[in-house]
């Protein structure tokens, strides 16, 4: 049975993955926040691609048919699992089993099972093969986990982990970044088979920041794999050319790749990927990213997919992930210029296209650091748009969220984003407050967010900055009472 407990309205990703991810320091005590906000960038967004890519740019979608203008201002939130260090997954098999998988950053994949029990057996224990986290703070781990789409036919998943560094990682790097496919047990399906690892890529990552660390599949089959610009600040520093990973095409780091996992030896290149036959590295799909934290495909709709990048200073955004875009770090920071030198103060002007002549796409949408007039939080946590039938108001919007507005305050918070009306407008956000919670608050770091098969979202928290203790919690969220 769900139990219904009181929370305050942001869940933040508890002290790894998203905190150092989103700025070079931590953050002191915000004034106070804006319920709501709503931008204009000077120009149209473009949701297209540039000269590097393959397809030509498209204006800003329609609000989807039926979607109302005004979303709800809260929403209930309901525990269905504690106990645990990091969640940062939740997602379904897509076989009918009703249960649900809990990726614990600290190494463990949990199941949920349709009645509600979380299995004490892990369907899949991966901590021996991680790098030593740190306590309070680490931004590395297991992060992604994605199964097959005909995973009920071939029982195939594939996972994201960080690894102690190759030994043909460049000296004095910090890890090594595994993707890996895995297969369930033959006898039993609340188990995987631990032995059937096959090391699909391997990327090295100079710092122990920045991994993105997302896997999914796409529309059409492929699989999707974000990676951060290797960390440290600014995407300068060791493992960084001068122009920056974001910016340099011939790396992965900074880029959203995609890759065809059932053909090729270890994977195979879609034919349509923007840089095949060109300078660039194949397997990237976009690119021009700091630390792409989390996205998804929208389930209904167009399919677009979505990811929120954590910014550095002073601004968080969302895009729309479109082939061959280049999304403009370090050269930008939401939609304002970027200075690496100067990563407090925006430049009044930057370049509008890349080093190659690339256009630079603009997010869908962003929000200040508490530091600035109306800032709202200090690192964006990418979610889903609501497909599904519980909470109707919803449909249509994106829902996501912030790890927390002060690193030493655990108070995340749960944002909706909806579509402009007219084109040249950011989307607009408002927080969502917490109606099962005693003060309209989450009282939590937000870690991530899932979606089930009946495609109703989970808030993925905890109350600690680093992967310790027990506080973790995944939440299901319902209509408010």
């Amino acid at each position: 049975m769900l139990r219904r407990i009181s929370v305050t309205l942001c869940t933040a990703f508890a002290g790894v993955t998203v905190a150092a991810a989103c700025a070079g320091k931590p953050v002191s005590t915000p004034p106070a926040r804006a319920t709501a906000a709503s931008s204009v960038p000077t120009h149209t967004p473009v949701q297209g691609t540039g000269e590097a890519g393959a397809s030509e740019p498209t204006a800003t979608p329609a609000p989807t048919p039926g979607a109302p203008s005004e979303p709800p201002t809260s929403v209930g939130l309901e525990v269905v699992a504690e106990g645990l260090n990091s969640p940062v997954v939740v997602t379904s098999a897509g076989d009918n089993s009703g249960r649900l998988f809990i990726v614990d950053r600290i190494g463990l994949i949990k199941i949920l099972s349709s009645d509600g029990e979380l299995l004490e057996q892990p369907f899949l224990d991966l901590r021996h093969k991680l790098v030593g986290l740190q306590g309070q703070y680490d931004e590395r781990g297991l992060l992604g986990f994605a199964f097959h789409p005909q995973y009920a036919e071939n029982g195939r998943f594939f996972v994201y982990y960080s690894a102690p560094a190759d030994e043909d990682a460049p000296a004095s790097w910090d890890h090594s970044a595994h993707i890996s496919e895995f297969v369930v047990s033959a006898t039993d399906p609340n188990r995987a088979d631990s032995g059937s690892e096959r090391i699909v890529l391997r990327v090295h990552e100079p710092q122990s920041n920045h991994d993105g660390g997302q896997v999914l599949f796409g529309p059409e089959g492929y699989l999707y794999i974000s990676l951060g610009d290797g960390g440290a600040g600014n995407d300068v520093g060791l493992g960084h050319p001068p122009i920056g990973n974001g910016q340099d095409f011939t790396t992965l780091l900074g880029s959203i790749l995609r890759i065809d996992v059932d053909n090729g030896d270890p994977y195979a290149i879609p034919p349509d990927n923007p840089f095949v036959g060109k300078e660039g590295r194949d397997e990237i799909f976009a690119y021009g990213l700091r630390n792409p934290w989390r996205m998804s495909f929208d389930a209904g709709g167009e399919h677009e997919l979505f990811a929120a990048d954590v910014g550095q200073n002073l601004w968080e955004e969302v895009d729309i992930v479109t082939k061959g875009a280049n999304y403009g770090w370090n050269t930008k920071e939401g939609t304002h210029c970027f200075d690496p030198n100067n990563p407090d103060q925006s430049p009044d002007e930057c370049p509008e296209t890349g080093a190659h002549g690339e256009r630079l796409i603009e997010p869908i949408t962003e929000y200040g650091h508490p530091s600035l007039p109306g800032g709202l939080g200090t690192c964006v946590v990418g979610g889903f748009v609501y497909r599904g039938n519980a909470i109707p108001g919803l449909q249509g919007s994106y829902v996501f969220g912030d790890w927390t507005t002060a690193w030493d305050s655990a108070d995340g918070m749960i944002f909706v984003a909806t579509r402009p009306q007219s084109e040249g407008h950011l989307w607009q956000i408002r927080e969502l407050s917490i109606a099962t919670s005693d003060d309209a608050r989450l009282n939590a770091y937000v870690l991530a967010f899932g979606q089930d098969a009946e495609l109703e979202l989970y808030v993925l928290t905890t109350e600690s900055t680093g992967p310790t203790g027990t506080t973790g919690k995944v939440w299901k969220m319902v209509p408010a009472e």
